[in-house]
């Protein structure tokens, strides 16, 4: 056997490292800076959920404005009551599940942006 003594080990180690805060994208620090081209993502959003409120609107102004129509020709109170009652439900309900699709579309179209990330 080897008559030298084997060394201690020794724990090495470095500089302290700071916590490096996590990496913010791009799109995201210029919303939150309000800088131009943050503004014009903001502009974007509200564009696009403003045209879809107005076209939300413009189905739903046409088919409340085609009732009284409906209702000239129709000339039966029991048909027109029939037709308040439930026959003008269905297109407001569809019209109120595609507006708020619609939203929630842009709205993640929107977080992907900011995020950076591509579309599906």
């Amino acid at each position: 056997m080897s008559a030298e003594p084997t060394p201690r080990r020794e724990v090495v180690t470095g500089v302290p490292r700071r916590v490096r805060p996590l990496p913010r994208h791009r799109t995201q620090s210029e919303i939150d800076e309000q800088t131009a081209l943050g503004g014009a993502y903001v502009r974007s959003l509200m564009r696009s959920q403003l045209r879809a409120g107005l076209t939300a609107f413009a189905a739903l102004a046409l088919v409340a404005g085609t009732l009284p129509l409906v209702f000239t020709t129709l000339r039966s109170g029991a048909v027109v009551w029939t037709v308040l009652g439930f026959a003008a439900y269905l297109p407001i309900t569809l019209l109120a599940w595609w507006y708020v699709r619609r939203a929630e579309r842009n709205e993640r179209d929107f977080a992907r942006l900011v995020e950076g990330r591509s579309a599906p």
